[in-house]
């Protein structure tokens, strides 16, 4: 199991158009996902998931995979969260 927090840097936070990158970009991995926001951990790959954890802009969350390829997933999903999506 691989762990990383990360800020959420996009002033919306994980609205519906960022999270269905995350999501997406999540699916792109064999191994488990989940995000963690204050102690509520939801699947990585699901979107009604990631949507009802209501994370905004400045909020930290936890990235957490457990797979073969564990640590490219949660590299690969803290960049893009550090990358603002783009917006």
């Amino acid at each position: 199991m691989y762990v990383k927090d990360v800020e959420v840097k996009n002033q919306v936070g994980l609205h519906a158009r960022p999270a269905t990158f995350f999501i997406q970009k999540a699916n792109e991995y064999k191994s488990s996902v989940w995000v963690e926001k204050e102690e509520r951990r939801v699947n990585a790959k699901s979107l009604l998931g990631v949507l009802s954890l209501g994370i905004v802009g400045g909020t930290t969350i936890k990235i957490i995979a457990d797979g073969s390829d564990e640590n490219d997933a949660v590299e690969g999903l803290v960049k893009l969260v550090e990358s603002g999506f783009a917006e």
